[in-house]
């Protein structure tokens, strides 16, 4: 099942940092974000749950050292499942 990916302004600023501080992951992170659209579960992504202060969100890996952040979220009245983009970066960043 296919889910729309939508993005926080917190996304989009962290996207934009990082791809202009790393211009050449660009390619792997719309891949990945394709793949993420496709198929959450997909084991290249290692998508898994988060614990502690971002308990509830969700994690994918982007490559060797990048990660991003999402929630999966349903509407209520037709139960469509969406993926809401929180924040993408190093471990360390986004961590």
């Amino acid at each position: 099942m296919k889910r729309t990916l939508l993005k926080t302004n917190a996304f989009i600023k962290s996207a934009k940092d990082f791809i202009s501080s790393h211009p050449e992951k660009g390619e792997i992170i719309n891949n990945t974000l394709n793949s993420l659209s496709e198929n959450l579960h997909e084991p290249k992504l290692k998508t898994h749950k988060l614990k502690g202060n971002l308990s509830g969100l969700y994690a994918c890996s982007a490559g060797y050292d990048v990660r991003v952040i999402f929630e999966i979220i349903r509407d209520s009245n037709t139960g469509v499942e969406s993926i809401l983009l929180e924040a993408i970066g190093t471990h360390e960043e986004v961590y």
